[in-house]
């Protein structure tokens, strides 16, 4: 997708050919059976006979007896307070990290629960944890600021560092370096285990949200006043920078790139979803949500209701895009045409959502407890999966696409087997 030029380019209102809004209404069924028919993607045909096949899965059970249905295989229950956050070891997939608002994090075997050990020595809630690309070091945040990072073989501790509140933290993906955001706009990265360190300075206010691009040498991160900034990590200058019209309105709560890093989407509280060329750092595409149901005027003292992107993410084998939002919407958008292609509801708010590697399922969770797993060629579900007593805070899913693992307010983390029987 070729990026807009020129000074015109986030004029909403000016030439349509320059940059398309999508307004999300409720498209009826016959609506997405046109929008079907229109797109032809190959292997089409073979992926919804596998679909059909187990969509009948997990239907029973789903109305009655919510709170006792409970379909995972594995419960880790070691903390004592909500789970914040989730990571799987990227190289064997079978150790799990987990951080909680008891300011504990531990290290578990994800096939029977069992505690590796424990990431001792926080005093603030811990809500980043994450492997290194090779699975050789785990990495654990709290929120006052507390880095710690363990080499996952010896069980020891072999790197701390305090900064400013932590905002979120990221690995390399191809070395022993260590990302994070800092509510004072900082942007640290170390080198890990010798701590050496380089900062990259952003506006005087949080760096919201953050990610490596997949060529490893360049960051985005978004702060709070609504600009992204694009880093060169060896250089530590800034290559773009998105901001007035051209950034968000309100804080970033989420950023993501395509496979090839080509395309940044983020996320924001002001509802816009924005696609970024990142080698221009161009503004292709505004998505925006436009609430369903005119609101009604707010007297003083009363809340708005609330909505915002929460989480988003590309398709790897399909030029599709999700992004999750507040007031529950899943909304599937077609990037070569820039259009919404689906809108899925949930009851609930979306907390996360993640897309399988190599297909064209994506994975939400929501603030009811459940995990649900959607095919976005046709935008319907396929199955859902529950446990969790509380809303879900995180999750991940592994790389074959056989287990999701969750965090809770509920104090625990599940495994839940999503295996397809075709698989």
């Amino acid at each position: 997708m070729e990026p807009v030029e020129g000074p015109g380019s986030l004029d909403l209102h000016g030439d349509e050919e320059i940059i398309e809004v999508v307004e999300l209404g409720p498209p009826g069924p016959d609506d997405l059976a046109e929008e079907m028919e229109d797109v032809d993607f190959e292997d089409e045909g073979a992926e919804e006979a596998d679909a059909e096949a187990w969509e009948s899965e997990d239907d029973e059970g789903v109305e009655e007896g919510m709170e006792a249905q409970d379909d995972s295989e594995v419960t880790f229950s070691l903390h004592s307070a909500s789970v914040f956050c989730v990571s799987l070891d990227p190289k064997t997939n079978t150790l799990a990290v987990t951080g909680g608002e008891d300011d504990k994090a531990f290290v578990w075997r994800v096939s029977d629960g069992e505690l590796l050990f424990e990431c001792s020595g926080h005093k603030d809630s811990v809500t980043c944890a994450g492997f290194s690309h090779d699975s050789v070091f785990v990495a654990t945040g709290d929120m006052s600021g507390l880095i710690k990072v363990w080499r996952v073989d010896t069980k020891e501790e072999v790197w701390s560092f305090e900064v400013g509140d932590l905002e979120w933290m990221e690995w390399h993906p191809q070395a022993h370096v260590l990302l994070a955001g800092t509510a004072d706009g900082n942007t640290w990265m170390w080198k890990i285990p010798s701590g050496d360190c380089k900062t990259f300075q952003g506006p005087a206010c949080p760096a919201t949200c953050g990610r490596i691009l997949p060529d490893g040498k360049r960051a985005v991160v978004g702060y709070e006043d609504g600009t992204m900034r694009i880093w060169d990590l060896k250089q530590g200058t800034s290559l773009h920078v998105l901001k007035g019209q051209d950034g968000h309105q309100d804080p970033l709560t989420c950023v993501a790139s395509n496979q090839d890093g080509s395309l940044i989407m983020t996320g924001s509280v002001d509802c816009h979803a924005k696609l970024v060329n990142s080698a221009t750092g161009k503004v292709v595409c505004v998505f925006k949500m436009e609430s369903v149901t005119p609101k009604a005027p707010i007297s003083e003292g009363e809340e708005a209701e609330s909505n915002s992107v929460e989480s988003l993410g590309f398709c790897n084998v399909m030029p599709l895009a999700a992004v999750g939002y507040l007031d529950g919407t899943l909304a599937i958008y077609d990037l070569s045409t820039q259009s919404l292609r689906h809108k899925c509801q949930h009851e609930s708010g979306i907390v996360q959502l993640l897309w399988e590697e190599s297909s064209a399922v994506v994975y939400t969770c929501s603030l009811d407890g459940a995990v649900r797993l959607w095919d976005a060629r046709s935008g319907k579900m396929i199955s859902e999966y529950r446990g969790h007593s509380a809303e879900i805070l995180d999750f991940t899913v592994n790389k074959d696409a056989s287990i999701v693992v969750t965090t809770s307010g509920d104090h625990q983390a599940k495994v839940f087997c999503v295996q397809r029987p075709d698989r």
